[in-house]
């Protein structure tokens, strides 16, 4: 992809070994906290969240996060770290993992890293930004924006990244323009980008391994599993969120999962129609996340077995250091 403006090259570095980490992903639905957590008993290892939704505290079964019994069996990180309206970005999650593994390692434990959310997983193991490719229907649309009133990328930009804008003067159009791409693209201000930039490069030495389904078998389990969030109360959760004064609006709330019960919830749909709507969002999703991880050279596409798992997480742990 290409790079941010700010974006400098640094040149090569050396890079001392660091702390071993495996990675398990996956799209939404293919088993990897049940899958994660075996790998984590079988050797002796913690686990850290890297899916963006089960950061929030109160969006439990919207997030599938592992429950009170999952997580008495293997300690968890980064669960429940954040109010659902409150801001969490990239810099945040990358800071806290960072944390998390220190913490792990320094009492002699192994890492495990389990999540869908390809943006966070790349910041905790590169902790580099590359932006996004440029987006011409996009850039054309703001450029008519501008055009059509002056003023109104940087009164825009402003609502969404208050830093960028305060130093980007309001007719600098390209840099404008750019930061809203980015946003835009992302959902991630080019600032907090900018600022993880600025970070030490990860010194991990990371194995990721993807988890390989048929495509059918997965929308089968999406499917499933959608019916069986609104068996476990997930229609409950949504009401209990909005009764909590939570504006349906949030990021969080429109999600898959929280909007199309959302929409229910409000009397916009019926309870079928957002179970379908529902399952639809999720599939959409989980093809999402495979393309992003297709592009990741490091990614090894491995069966759901946990036997084949926990083997060569065990064998990247043991082996001797570069």
């Amino acid at each position: 992809m290409n790079q941010g403006p700010g974006t400098r090259d640094q040149g090569p570095r050396t890079r001392k070994p660091g702390p071993r980490l495996v990675v398990l992903v996956g799209p939404t639905g293919s088993g990897k906290t049940d899958l994660g957590i075996a790998i984590a008993e079988r050797c002796d290892a913690e686990i850290i969240n890297a899916d963006s939704r089960q950061l929030y505290r109160r969006l439990d079964i919207g997030s599938a996060k592992p429950t009170v019994t999952q997580r008495a069996r293997v300690p968890h990180h980064l669960l429940d770290v954040a109010e659902p309206d409150e801001r969490f970005d990239c810099a945040r999650f990358g800071a806290l993992a960072r944390a998390a593994v220190a913490d792990i390692t320094a009492r002699g434990k192994r890492a495990l890293v389990v999540g869908g959310s390809g943006l966070y997983v790349q910041t905790l193991l590169d902790g580099l930004f590359a932006g996004p490719s440029r987006d011409a229907a996009l850039r054309a649309r703001l450029e008519a924006d501008e055009e059509a009133e002056a003023g109104s990328l940087h009164r825009r930009l402003a609502s969404v990244d208050a830093p960028t804008a305060a130093r980007l003067h309001a007719r600098d159009r390209a840099r404008l323009i750019r930061a809203l791409e980015v946003y835009e693209l992302t959902g991630v201000p080019i600032s907090a980008w900018q600022a993880q930039h600025e970070v030490t490069r990860s010194e991990t030495v990371a194995l990721v391994l993807a988890l390989d389904l048929p495509r059918a078998a997965l929308y089968r389990r999406i499917d499933a599993r959608c019916q069986a969030m609104v068996e476990s109360g997930l229609v409950e959760e949504v009401r209990a969120l909005y009764a909590a004064g939570l504006d349906p609006q949030l990021a969080t709330l429109q999600s898959p999962g929280y909007r199309e019960i959302g929409a229910f919830v409000r009397g916009l749909c019926d309870l079928p129609t957002a179970i379908a709507r529902m399952a639809q969002a999720t599939r959409r999703l989980a093809k999402r996340q495979l393309t992003w991880f297709r592009r990741d050279p490091r990614v090894i596409w491995t069966s759901p077995d946990p036997d084949v798992l926990a083997g060569r997480a065990a064998s990247f742990w043991s082996a001797p250091a570069a």
